[in-house]
C-alpha cells in the first residue's frame, strides 16, 4: 500500500502535483478541498448549517462544476473553520485514505489529521504574490471575471483563516518535504516531489506497477 499525503495553501500548486503523482504511480486521488467546497456552496444555497450538510456529505456532490470557482473557494474556507464540519468529513477522507493498494490525497491537513501514518508526506507552498498570480491567471483563463488585487487579498484572508483555526491548522507535518514553488515550474515541482516519494519507499525510477500487473520503466 502506499499513501502519499500533498499539503498546501490555495494556488500553491499541490493540486497538480497531487494528480500527476496519483497518475504516475497509478493511484485513486483526492482533492479534499473540495469536500468543503461542496459543503460550503451547499450550505450557502440552501440556508442551512455548515454542519449539517457536512454530516449528510455525498461523494456525488464532487461532481459540481460550481466547485470549481473562487466564490466556492472562500466558502470552504469558512466552513473549514468549523470543528463540527472537519469532524463530520473525516471520516469520508480516511476512508478513502484506507483504499486497497494505496491514495493520494491533497488538502491542508493529509499529512497532520488524516493521515499521519502517510507512507510521504509533502507540504508545497509559494509566496502570497506568487498563488495570487497564479489563481487570477486560471479565473480569467477560464473567461471568469477577476482583479489581482481583490484575488491577493481573498488568498490572504483564507491563509490567515487557514492558518490560525483551532482545529487543524494549516500547518507542514514534522516529516513532511516542504517544497517552495515560488521559482520551479511544473515539471522541476513533479520531478522533485516524485523522487522524494521514491526515496521514502526504497524505490528507484524503474519497473514501477501499472493496473493489471504490468510494468513500464520511466
Amino acid at each position: 500500500m502506499t499513501l502519499i499525503a500533498v499539503d498546501g495553501p490555495a494556488a500553491s500548486g499541490k493540486g497538480t502535483v497531487a494528480t500527476r503523482l496519483a497518475r504516475w504511480f497509478q493511484l485513486p486521488h483526492l482533492d479534499t478541498g473540495l469536500l468543503y467546497r461542496a459543503v460550503g456552496i451547499r450550505a450557502q444555497a440552501d440556508c442551512a448549517d455548515a454542519v449539517d450538510v457536512a454530516s449528510a456529505f455525498q461523494l456525488e456532490w464532487l461532481e459540481d462544476d460550481a466547485l470549481r470557482s473562487d466564490a466556492a473557494a472562500q466558502a470552504a474556507s469558512k466552513v473549514g473553520a468549523i470543528p463540527a464540519v472537519r469532524a463530520a468529513l473525516l471520516h469520508v477522507q480516511r476512508t478513502f485514505a484506507a483504499t486497497p493498494g494505496g491514495a493520494v490525497l491533497d488538502g491542508r491537513d493529509i499529512g497532520t489529521v488524516i493521515a499521519p501514518a502517510a507512507d510521504a508526506k509533502l507540504f508545497i507552498d509559494a509566496t502570497v504574490d506568487v498563488r495570487a498570480a497564479r489563481r487570477h491567471a486560471d479565473l480569467i483563463g477560464r473567461g471568469l471575471a477577476s482583479r489581482f488585487e481583490q484575488v491577493l487579498a481573498d488568498l490572504g484572508e483564507r491563509d490567515a483563516r487557514d492558518r490560525a483555526r483551532t482545529t487543524a491548522p494549516l500547518t507542514p507535518a514534522r516529516d513532511a518535504l516542504v517544497l517552495d514553488t515560488s521559482r520551479l515550474d511544473v515539471d522541476q515541482v513533479f520531478g522533485v516531489a516524485r523522487a522524494f516519494v521514491l526515496a521514502k519507499l526504497g524505490r528507484a525510477e524503474q519497473d514501477l506497477p501499472l493496473a493489471g500487473g504490468a510494468s513500464i520503466s520511466r
